[in-house]
């Protein structure tokens, strides 16, 4: 049955592709997709396939009962787009100003879709369950999944699995890792209250530019000399913002960030050390100052069991062409809280375009390789299927 799934699969790439192509034009962003989800319930509505919308938000779930008893496994796909204007030039790309599908949510999308009507095509002659989750806005904090789990979409489900399109590697590549895998990604609002004034007259001012530089030189030593050194973090400052002309020292000035990291202790560390650093660096400044830290995403991490059955089984998929222990990655993804809820894993499926660069995940120019949704989508099949029947 495997095989045969296997198959249809590949024989639906053009569906894949098309589908792929609809919501590349027609993007939306986070909790703004409406007419992503009406366009998903009717794919479900014309195959008779029973699905469940507003769940968690913008969420839907598809649940396919197999005709044999088994266990019950969920996958999810992401539809959220991002607010950046397309640079590709493809005669795909998006007709919405300032808002694409830089990140392959629609790839996602495409290859669920095709997956679940194939599977719901053979419902009697599988073993076990299967709920196919369209989750809205991964993009954002605190994100879909979040709501979706706290809405009920892992009820009655033994372990969930999902995928990423990654542009970064060559088509026909699966790449996870047991344990952390992807980062929890907060991030950071730093305002500083001076005073200001003349440029020519700086001994009457509070200088916000100038504290705020060494605020930002010196949160690098919290990764640097405050973290053990076998706890990888990152701190980034991305925005610094003061004042708007040359001669004039700037009364306030705001610094954005963003921190990852993969343990719960280890944040709470950095948190204590910035404000430690923030305070201390204000008060000789005669400055105060205002530090909102928003805590996002928790970190992916892959339970031990269902990332080797990802690996042991992707080796023996039609378009895989090596399944492999990859590096922990920095990026974040709320893929992590249906990780927190159930036992599962989630894997990269290369996707790097096989002409022209690679450009990366959120980049005006990002695309993928369109073939790649096959592995993707055979891949899902035989870890799900895989599951069930050896459960």
């Amino acid at each position: 049955m495997k095989e045969v799934i296997w198959n249809e699969l590949e024989e639906q790439f053009t569906s894949m592709q098309e589908i792929r192509r609809y919501l590349h034009m027609h993007p939306e962003v986070s909790y703004k997709e409406h007419e992503t989800v009406e366009y998903i319930c009717n794919f479900y509505d014309e195959f008779d396939i029973p699905y469940e919308r507003n769940i968690g938000g913008n969420g839907i779930v598809a649940r396919i009962e197999g005709g044999l008893l088994g266990k019950t496994v969920a996958l999810r796909a992401d539809f959220d787009a991002l607010p950046i204007q397309e640079e590709t030039g493809v005669a795909y790309q998006s007709t919405v100003p300032n808002v694409s599908h830089a990140c392959g949510h629609d790839g996602h999308t495409a290859t669920l879709l095709v997956l679940a009507k194939t599977l719901f095509q053979h419902r009697e002659q599988l073993v076990g369950n299967y709920v196919m989750i369209h989750q809205h806005a991964e993009e954002v904090t605190p994100g879909g999944a979040k709501a979706m789990v706290e809405a009920g979409c892992l009820e009655g489900v033994d372990a969930v699995f999902g995928t990423h399109l990654w542009s970064q590697f060559d088509a026909g590549i699966i790449q996870t890792r047991p344990g952390a895998m992807m980062a929890g990604a907060d991030s950071f609002t730093l305002t500083l209250h001076g005073v200001g004034g003349h440029g020519a007259m700086p001994h009457t001012t509070v200088d916000t530019v100038t504290l705020g530089a060494q605020i930002v030189t010196a949160l690098q030593q919290v990764a640097s000399r405050r973290i053990n050194p076998t706890s990888p973090v990152v701190l980034t400052v991305g925005s610094f913002h003061a004042g708007d002309a040359f001669n004039i020292i700037a009364g306030s000035a705001e610094l954005k960030g963003t921190v990852r990291t993969f343990d719960v202790e280890v944040r709470e560390q950095v948190i204590v050390e910035m404000e430690r650093i923030i305070k201390g660096l204000c008060e000789a400044a005669d400055a105060t100052f205002t530090f909102d830290y928003t805590r996002g995403h928790p970190p992916v991490i892959n339970d031990a069991l269902m990332a080797q059955h990802v690996l042991e089984t992707a080796q023996h998929v039609p378009n895989v062409k090596a399944a492999q222990i990859m590096d922990a990655n920095m990026v974040g993804e709320d893929f992590s809280y249906y990780l927190n809820a159930r036992p599962g894993a989630f894997f990269f499926t290369g996707a790097k375009p096989l002409d022209g660069p690679a450009y990366a995940h959120h980049h005006p120019k990002f695309n993928f390789e369109e073939y790649a949704m096959v592995a993707a989508a055979q891949t899902l099949a035989a870890v799900a299927i895989d599951f069930n029947t050896n459960a």
